[in-house]
């Protein structure tokens, strides 16, 4: 009879446990630096999203404030209404007597070097700064809306009061009547410079009668 006798702790043990050792400490680094991306991805990912819901609100705060520049402007023109004023281009008040040819780039801070600022140019409480300028829907400058320059007519954007005979009824007959003082469209072009580098530009059309 054979006795067998197996080695607790001889040599080959000793091989076994020498060849497992660092193998759970590798694994346990790799865990680790999984763990630390998945958490920097996560804090990015939340400070992008909080960025972007405030400059949202900055961006919808910077509409609201724009009438204020619309406000101005219209005021501008009902105090300037009667009389030639409007005929003539007047920079100094960011009102221009036609339409431009090319449309500007409106976020380009090139194309408000004439602008009028609300406020003196003072941001408000909540950091918005405000201009506008005033286009006379026309094609010719400092023309009246009924006149010409070098010959050529100008051409204006009207409005017409209809008559109560183009309302419809038996007093209807053929194409619509108009009738009284025509009113002309001026375009009011608002810019808001707000917190966080937001810009908002609003176009608002007005009818102001000539």
């Amino acid at each position: 009879m054979t006795n067998i006798r197996i080695p607790r702790n001889g040599a080959g043990g000793r091989v076994m446990r020498r060849a497992q050792e660092g193998i759970v400490l590798f694994i346990a680094l790799i865990v680790l630096v999984a763990m630390t991306l998945a958490g920097v991805a996560l804090m990015r990912s939340v400070d992008t999203g909080l960025v972007v819901a405030g400059n949202m609100a900055f961006k919808q705060a910077a509409i609201m404030v724009a009438d204020r520049g619309t406000q101005d402007a219209v005021k501008w023109l009902q105090d300037n209404s009667s009389g030639p004023t409007l005929q003539t281009t007047n920079t100094a008040q960011g009102y221009y007597s036609s339409r431009p040819v090319i449309e500007p780039n409106w976020f380009e801070e090139a194309s408000w070097a004439d602008a009028v600022s609300v406020n003196g140019g003072a941001p408000d409480a909540s950091g918005n700064r405000v201009r506008y300028v005033i286009h006379r829907m026309c094609t010719q400058p400092d023309t009246p809306y009924n006149g010409a320059n070098a010959g050529v007519s100008n051409e204006c954007a009207l409005y017409f009061a209809a008559s109560a005979a183009a309302s419809g009824g038996s007093m209807a007959v053929g194409a619509p009547q108009f009738v009284g003082t025509p009113q002309l469209y001026y375009r009011i072009t608002t810019r808001v410079d707000g917190p966080r580098n937001t810009v908002s530009v609003i176009q608002t059309s007005v009818l102001v009668s000539i």
